[in-house]
């Protein structure tokens, strides 16, 4: 309906927030937090929808919106003073600021550009201070990336519709804007392969039948084809990179006889992604194996694999290195490119970026990142989903920066205290 008349889009838009505001405002007091995490995974997973069907009210309200539920969260259910480092992680992103006021050129729009930058930050330390140490069942985990994985569902089918006969559009092996529904390659490829690795573990944590294996598995294949024919690697890579950190920690953990059963859904598992490949291949004319082995439509082979990528982040080290105490401020990264080369190609990469912009307080911030989350897993072995969620987060920051609320929500759902809920028990009565 959506692809027929766009506007809707803005009604979809408007209709799950709404339901999203009731189910929070109306919930008992034990179910807050589980309210919350479900509206910020809804639109999470449809944030790339919505900027491509420009249903949004702006641009970054994906991640506004997180923020917003987030913010809601803590007013009715507080946070852990254990998460203390996230905190000392928000502060040292003021600093930039203040130098960037004093590093960006007079032509930039200072408003938008730090809003722009630090927003995903933002975003990301607020998830994680509220998400701390805060409890839910591994049926409510289950749930929340359910609600995640839905409007990825709508999104793909979405592209279908847009860009159903790939051999039209395709003629080189660059990612391509119309194989990814009219929108940015990198962030439909993101999106695309977030949904990869949702159905990829829904296919062996919630198939219990033989009828929801099949399904997850056709959805599987349904979304993996989509990611491939955009010919952007990195979503694609991060999520098969996700199910396997997932499946060797699942597998390890597993008892005797749930890993027979794991071997078996491994097979229709690996058959889906087979089976996405080749129709891919046949769909572009195999072009998507010569993206892979990084050769132009010709065969040949290209010299630079991260297309381009590389020189931003050599020039955000030498940023770095050349102001490492308060870095050269926020967005000062892109301003810089607009100055010397006359476009403004913004990161790729959080890590180089933050250490660019931030200085040594983008060392510590990196290391609160990094380091927090395993000393919380040292406490809490539960959640067979941790390396997983973590492995999203560090994959996507490197390939696509923060450019969505993805990675940031991604990352918090890694400090929840994640636990097995206890059947209830059934006393006969004594008469």
């Amino acid at each position: 309906m959506i692809f027929i008349n766009e506007s809707l889009s803005k009604l979809y838009f408007a209709l799950a927030l709404l339901y999203f505001l009731y189910r929070i405002f109306t919930a008992r007091n034990s179910k807050i937090t589980f309210e919350i995490l479900k509206a910020c995974a809804y639109f999470v997973g449809a944030e790339v929808f919505f900027r491509t069907t420009r249903g949004a009210i702006s641009y970054e309200s994906g991640k506004y919106l997180v923020i917003g539920f987030i913010l809601i969260g803590m007013f009715y259910k507080g946070i852990s003073g254990k998460g203390y480092p996230y905190f000392i992680y928000l502060m040292f992103l003021v600093p930039s600021i203040f130098v960037a006021s004093t590093t960006l050129s007079f032509d930039a729009n200072f408003r938008t550009n730090i809003a722009f930058v630090l927003s995903g930050p933002l975003c990301l330390g607020l998830c994680a201070l509220f998400c701390y140490d805060k409890k839910v069942t591994f049926s409510q985990m289950s749930k929340i990336l359910l609600f995640m994985l839905l409007p990825i569902i709508t999104h793909t089918a979405y592209v279908y519709f847009y860009a159903p006969d790939l051999k039209d559009i395709l003629n080189s092996t660059a990612s391509n804007r119309e194989a990814a529904g009219g929108f940015g390659s990198n962030q439909v490829a993101t999106a695309l392969g977030l949904g990869m690795f949702l159905v990829g573990m829904r296919l062996f944590v919630n198939s219990v039948t033989i009828g929801t294996r099949l399904l997850n598995g056709l959805l599987l294949v349904f979304i993996s084809y989509r990611a491939v024919v955009t010919l952007s690697r990195g979503g694609v890579v991060a999520g098969v990179l996700c199910i396997a950190i997932f499946l060797l920690y699942y597998f390890a953990q597993a008892k005797a006889k749930v890993k027979n059963e794991i071997m078996g859904v491994f097979l229709l598992f690996v058959g889906a992604l087979i089976l996405a490949w080749f129709v891919s291949s046949n769909q572009t004319g195999g072009l998507t194996e010569k993206r892979y082995a990084n050769q132009n439509a010709a065969g040949l082979q290209k010299k630079d694999i991260s297309t381009g990528r590389k020189d931003l982040f050599l020039g955000e080290i030498d940023g770095f290195l050349s102001n490492p105490f308060f870095g050269i401020g926020s967005s000062r990264a892109k301003d810089q490119r607009i100055e010397i080369e006359g476009q403004g190609i913004t990161s790729h990469n959080e890590v180089s970026r933050i250490l660019a912009e931030h200085g040594m307080l983008g060392v510590i911030i990196l290391l609160i990142l990094i380091l927090k989350p395993l000393d919380f897993r040292t406490r809490h072995k539960k959640n067979y989903y941790f390396y997983a969620l973590l492995t999203f987060w560090f994959a996507t920051i490197n390939h696509s920066s923060m450019r969505i609320a993805a990675p940031a929500f991604i990352y918090a759902l890694a400090l929840l205290n994640v636990y097995y809920e206890k059947p209830p028990i059934h006393r006969k009565q004594i008469k």
